[in-house]
């Protein structure tokens, strides 16, 4: 399991490689909600979202010769971004795997900093490919299943516990749950500051890997259907499996229209520009507060903003939402 030390470690390795990114309360998501929140805003990170973070920390792990032989990555769009971009400022080459799915701003953002793209079919032939890659001699920088990943995710956390006010300590905190990298390290960092929090992670219907893993009692393949490419890995991992198990209330799972009508949410009521793996929060934390009762204080992991205008408004219209 990762401890508090392993992820204040990652928090002093990638200190001026990320972005600090501000905690900071939300007037708009509060008078929606009926409760106070706090909002951590990661789309504001360098590559615009957390995965960042993760990919920081693993590169500058790296040994001589794992830097020589250049780094590879599976990604539905930010954990790609995220290698690739802070790849090419730490000089190592970079090889991305993504689904023909993936948002073509990811795709764009990924070729314009200079690493090789490799596209397939879907995320099953992605992750195929990357392991195949790896065993052709690149070093894998996984999304999710990584200690050093999950720890320096989990400075996320740390941050939002170092950087709430106190008196305002929020009693239930929910994330967005892909493979499950972020998630498990901010329920890691959050549960050793605040004993008490609850985490919620949250899902989209069609990318609902973690909620099936902890259905199953460990890592089951999933077939993949959301449009929140972001969050649809076709498994978890052992490891973020089982830190959610042990750290995490519980993963909610919400409808993709419900995450898109929450990104529309976001920018209308908090003014954030968020993607849909952030925007799924809105409506999860209508079903918290339903559940917990309006003594509540949210804290909302924004995880990231990597979507255009024109996506945005596509998906918006197809739900009938404009």
């Amino acid at each position: 399991m990762i401890g508090i030390s392993d992820i204040e470690a990652a928090a002093r390795r990638i200190a001026g490689h990320v972005v600090r990114t501000p905690t900071v309360p939300s007037p708009g998501l509060t008078a929606l909600l009926g409760v106070p929140v706090t909002a951590k805003l990661e789309l504001l990170q360098r590559t615009g979202s957390f995965k960042a973070r993760g990919a920081t920390a693993k590169l500058l792990s790296l040994s001589e010769a794992e830097r020589a032989a250049g780094v590879v990555a599976v990604s539905g769009g930010n954990h790609g971004i995220a290698l690739a971009v802070m790849a090419a400022a730490l000089d190592v080459k970079a090889t991305v795997v993504m689904p023909r799915t993936a948002p073509a701003r990811s795709i764009e953002l990924v070729e314009q900093a200079g690493a090789s793209l490799r596209l397939t079919d879907g995320m099953d032939s992605a992750f195929a490919l990357v392991l195949r890659l790896r065993d052709e001699g690149l070093t894998l920088v996984h999304p999710f299943d990584d200690p050093v990943v999950i720890a320096a995710q989990g400075t996320v956390g740390l941050e939002l516990a170092e950087d709430v006010p106190d008196g305002e300590e929020p009693t239930d905190v929910l994330v967005s749950v892909g493979g499950g990298g972020l998630i498990a390290g901010v329920a890691a960092a959050l549960r050793a500051r605040f004993p008490d929090v609850r985490v919620w992670g949250v899902e989209t219907e069609g990318a609902e890997a973690m909620a099936a893993a902890l259905r199953a009692g460990g890592p089951v393949q999933v077939p993949v259907s959301s449009l929140v490419t972001t969050l649809s890995a076709p498994s978890v991992s052992r490891l973020t499996h089982d830190h959610v198990s042990a750290l995490v209330e519980e993963v909610l799972v919400v409808p993709d229209r419900e995450a898109v009508r929450g990104c529309l949410d976001l920018a209308d009521r908090a003014k954030l520009w968020a993607e849909p793996a952030a925007g799924c929060l809105v409506p999860a934390a209508r079903q918290v507060v339903e559940r917990v009762g309006g003594g509540a204080r949210l804290g909302l992991v924004v995880c990231g903003g990597n979507t255009t205008p024109a996506e945005m408004y596509g998906w918006a219209d197809s739900f009938g939402l404009l």
